[in-house]
């Protein structure tokens, strides 16, 4: 799997649009042999569906699932009718996320903390755990699990407090998985976190990069988690700017990290003017 996803089966959650979508089209230009859309947004799905239909060739099958990972119970549901009906993933892309830019007390626990924590963090553990038994018993054929995470879930930022906490629970079980994978004989399963800065999917409509960051094109991104997750690459932050915050926060004291990171990079800045997807 070092070049194509070729004959693979691979899924992809928030697949109707953005990122998901680009995921979706590259899988079909390589000639997946079925490339399985999980999304919430019925008449979305319904016309990404049938757009990639009409572009793929006869050895790849795209099936849309109405699917609201937020739900428990839906996610068993759905992925017990994909095991049934095309057979267990080799790859599966963990790429629905949501965001609430707020400060913390401006949450409400129902309607947005909730949510949050539900889709971006434990919706992709529940999958995975859905799928990996099957991926752990295919005798020989290498598998991919990808989770894209974020900057935020290796550095706090205001108005990010929820986002934060749902995206280092995200970092922490994912590279998680891939030690004790390793350590139990299944490294032919290969997980890659991906920690990326703002991406201008709209998403983040009015949040600025901190300096030396530029806000990402999605098909940058796409580009760099596709060619990382064929090589099975464990970790993908980008832009570089990134790493170095990560390595700063770890060597300064706090009071002069928060002095750089807020004053000169102006990170504790960036989502003032957040106002999201409308």
């Amino acid at each position: 799997m070092t070049r194509t996803v070729s004959g693979a089966r691979v899924l992809i959650t928030g697949a109707a649009s953005g990122m998901g979508r680009l995921y979706a089209e590259r899988a079909v230009a390589e000639g997946a042999r079925a490339v399985i859309l999980w999304d919430r947004d019925a008449a979305a799905l319904t016309r990404t569906a049938a757009r990639l239909s009409e572009g793929a060739t006869g050895s790849t099958a795209v099936f849309p699932y109405v699917v609201d990972i937020g739900d428990l119970g839906a996610i068993a549901q759905t992925a017990q009718r994909v095991r049934t009906e095309i057979g267990n993933p080799d790859i599966v892309i963990n790429n629905a996320g949501i965001v609430r830019g707020a400060f913390f007390w401006e949450h409400d626990n129902g309607d947005d903390t909730r949510p949050t924590m539900q889709i971006n963090a434990l919706a992709p553990m529940y999958i995975a755990r859905e799928f990996l038994p099957g991926m752990m018993s295919t005798n020989g054929r290498e598998s991919r699990i990808v989770n894209i995470a974020s900057a935020a879930g290796l550095l706090s930022n205001p108005r990010m407090s929820v986002y934060a906490a749902s995206k280092a629970a995200l970092i922490g079980w994912s590279d998680s998985l891939r030690l004790e994978l390793v350590q139990q004989g299944f490294s032919r399963v290969k997980v890659t976190t991906v920690s990326p800065s703002y991406i201008s999917t709209g998403m983040f409509d009015g949040a600025r990069g901190p300096l030396l960051t530029p806000i990402l094109t999605p098909e940058y991104v796409v580009d760099r988690v596709w060619r990382a997750m064929l090589a099975g690459t464990p970790q993908v932050t980008m832009p570089w700017t990134v790493g170095l915050s990560k390595v700063l926060r770890g060597i300064l004291p706090l009071p002069v990290w928060d002095l750089v990171a807020g004053r000169v990079f102006g990170v504790y800045n960036t989502m003032d003017d957040f106002v999201g997807r409308r």
